[in-house]
């Protein structure tokens, strides 16, 4: 049954009063880089945001550090292209889709983000490029001029896939030292960062450790997957690193996400961004259930 407007209303309200009586430590974005209302808020603060949405708001107040909340599932979708046999054609296609369904970003390999970029100009979708996609076993020098490149090129998201073997091999300064040349590289362009962490071929320990060397260097998300590994997002995984990232970090859910019931699953799972190539079906199912 759907409350009525007013109800709605007031539960909101209480929830907003409720909030605005704690003290809260800025978010990661404030501390590291100065509050100057990114519109990043509902990435950055899933654990509050989660709350009034819960409540079945469609905006938040300034007054809680939050701004604009999608009201339907289309600003949570990266609309995604990586498969190495895309052509210009089929990229053209997908900024089109972004541009009609107003999706957060579309997500394409490197050489694609400048015909993005021209693509959707002037528009609500951003450009995402991955970089060390997808092996992550690229040196870490390589992987700081390809997010320079990319950021030059239009991208204002960069989606890095860490490197898996030094992670496994316990050899975390490395790996803290990798994330963080990015990140200031990425963030250097005034882009934000999202870190892969490839979450199948982690332990729990492990997926735990990597989202908290990408928290100590600053990234903006965990990401769990990049698709072209043994498995794609997990709930399991998505709220493990949720918990471990708190309200700090988005997560990103990528990887095997086809239809709204996935997505629904992982965004519940405190997921804030959905990497997925089915965006188009994910919102069309997601329009037919509130019919």
């Amino acid at each position: 049954m759907t409350m009525p407007e007013t109800q709605v209303q007031q539960i909101t309200q209480a929830i907003l009063d409720a909030l605005s009586r704690y003290t809260v430590p800025p978010c990661g974005v404030a501390e590291a880089h100065g509050c100057t209302d990114c519109q990043f808020c509902a990435q950055k603060c899933p654990e509050r945001v989660r709350q009034v949405l819960d409540a079945g708001a469609a905006r938040i107040s300034a007054r809680t550090g939050v701004t604009v909340v999608p009201k339907d599932i289309t600003k949570f979708i990266d609309h995604t292209l990586l498969k190495p046999e895309a052509t210009p054609a089929e990229i053209e296609k997908l900024c089109k889709e972004a541009k009609e369904y107003h999706f957060a970003a579309v997500c394409v390999n490197p050489p694609y983000v400048k015909q993005c970029a021209a693509l959707l100009r002037g528009t609500d979708v951003t450009v995402c490029a991955v970089i060390g996609f997808p092996l992550g076993a690229h040196t870490t020098e390589t992987k700081v001029f390809e997010t320079k490149q990319a950021v030059a090129d239009g991208a204002r998201e960069i989606d890095m896939v860490i490197n898996i073997g030094a992670l496994k091999a316990k050899q975390y300064d490395f790996v803290r030292d990798d994330i963080r040349a990015v990140c200031d590289a990425t963030h250097a362009g005034g882009a934000i960062l999202k870190v892969i962490i490839e979450a199948a071929l982690l332990t729990d320990d492990e997926k735990v450790r990597a989202c908290e060397l990408s928290k100590e260097v600053g990234a903006d998300f965990v990401k769990t997957s990049t698709g072209f590994g043994p498995g794609g997002a997990t709930v399991h995984d998505v709220a493990l690193m949720a918990r471990t990232v708190g309200a700090e970090l988005g997560v990103k859910a990528a990887g095997g996400i086809r239809n709204y019931e996935q997505a629904q699953a992982m965004i519940a799972a405190g997921a804030t961004r959905i990497g997925a190539s089915a965006g188009v079906k994910i919102v069309a199912e997601a329009r037919a259930s509130k019919q």
